[in-house]
């Protein structure tokens, strides 16, 4: 009781000399003062020197493959500022969504979540509403930022869109949430701030679907950006997390391992990225267990799942404008849950690619994809699609 209520008069003490100039700054601001508006667009073309039209991914791209080609891949405009000193919100909205393998371009909230800050300086946050599960630096990473066209399927496996709904206790040091802008800012390709610890509960449906049963997922990570010497920088990190999925997009006849569909989800993963100064290495692994769809059994069973990436990149800089050459190779082998009973994949692919910045508002990404993909369900029990093709991107930022 004694430390209860020194706890409580120190924070008291806290709150009664923020007066500085920049909390009554702050406050005297009107409420439009304190929101700040950016974005990104992107417009692809996938069907150049295309080898196979059969040979597609529906996590990564519905313009890819047969009936596509070229469409808007993200229209975000985000809405962001500081409320007060100690809150913050974020909402980014998308108007490229898709809402089913032919519908395109449905506006659809991608984050919409307010984190408050439990000291003066924001090393302490809680983070409540739809955002990113902090699993996978690659998942952390915004579109806006990463090299390849789209994130890999190992980890992006475990969280559609990389988002839910949740509640998430970040801390990191003011010093280290310095660095971790600095890594976006300066284009070196940052996950974005994400704390050096965070630890959560989400829904585990992802974002913008519904909750399926009354179980909550449990996620951890950790992960600390070092300065070598000479300015380079390393981060390594390790996540994990648990919790009951239930697969909701079932064929017809398809029979689970209960009534109600429910599996276990967990995974562990761990990361490493050498930040290009100018040279750059960036890889993740993960492994688990989830549903995955059997044809031998037309059965959605329970599953081991692994795999993992590693992207190589090399900065160049020239004043305002940077190229940055990459390539990447990704293997999965597991489930999709989000997907089609489960759909059963595996996954060979070699990417090659360069991003060209000659100003910050214009990006030009080509990526040519060499790809060995099995994806397999209900529909499609035998389906090993083998290919190549030329992809590009024009994005815009304001």
């Amino acid at each position: 009781m004694f430390l209860f209520l020194m706890t409580f008069n120190a924070i008291a003490q806290d709150s009664t000399t923020v007066k500085s100039a920049e909390v009554k700054s702050t406050a005297s601001k009107k409420w439009f003062e304190k929101i700040t508006i950016r974005g990104y667009t992107q417009v692809r073309y996938n069907r150049l020197l295309e080898t196979n039209p059969k040979l597609k991914c529906e996590q990564c791209d519905r313009n890819w493959g047969e009936n596509g080609g070229i469409g808007f891949r993200r229209i975000r405009i985000i809405f962001f500022g500081q409320l007060h000193e100690r809150l913050y919100f974020y909402i980014q909205p998308d108007f490229a969504s898709s809402a089913s393998a032919t519908g395109l371009n449905f506006a659809q909230i991608r984050d919409a979540y307010f984190d408050l800050s439990l000291d003066r300086k924001g090393e302490y946050r809680l983070r409540l509403g739809q955002s990113k599960v902090p699993f996978g630096f690659e998942n952390m990473q915004s579109s806006q930022n990463r090299l390849p066209l789209d994130r890999n399927d190992a980890l992006n496996s475990a969280v559609s869109n990389e988002r839910d709904v949740a509640a998430f206790f970040y801390w990191a040091p003011a010093k280290i949430r310095e660095r971790f802008a600095y890594l976006v800012s300066s284009g070196l390709k940052g996950s974005g701030d994400y704390g050096v610890f965070g630890l959560g509960v989400f829904t585990g449906q992802t974002a913008n679907r519904p909750e399926a049963n009354n179980t909550l997922h449990t996620v951890a990570r950790l992960s600390y950006p070092f300065q070598l010497p000479g300015g380079q920088i390393i981060e390594p990190g390790l996540q994990a997390y648990t919790g009951k999925v239930v697969v909701t997009s079932l064929g017809k006849d398809v029979k689970g391992i209960n009534s109600r569909f429910e599996y276990d989800d967990q995974r562990v993963a761990g990361s490493f990225v050498l930040y290009p100064k100018p040279f750059g290495i960036q890889a993740e692994y993960n492994i688990g267990t989830g549903p995955q769809y059997n044809p031998s059994t037309n059965c959605v069973e329970q599953k081991t799942m692994k795999g993992g990436y590693v992207t190589a990149s090399y900065l160049i800089r020239q004043n305002e404008a940077f190229i940055i050459p990459f390539v990447r190779y990704q293997y999965y082998d597991g489930g999709k849950k989000h997907e089609l009973d489960a759909r059963g994949y595996r996954v060979e692919e070699l990417e090659l690619g360069v991003e060209w910045q000659p100003f910050k508002n214009f990006e030009l990404v080509t990526m040519y994809t060499v790809s060995d993909r099995t994806f397999i369900d209900s529909t499609l029990p035998d389906n090993r699609q083998k290919g190549s093709l030329l992809r590009l991107q024009v994005q815009f930022n304001y």
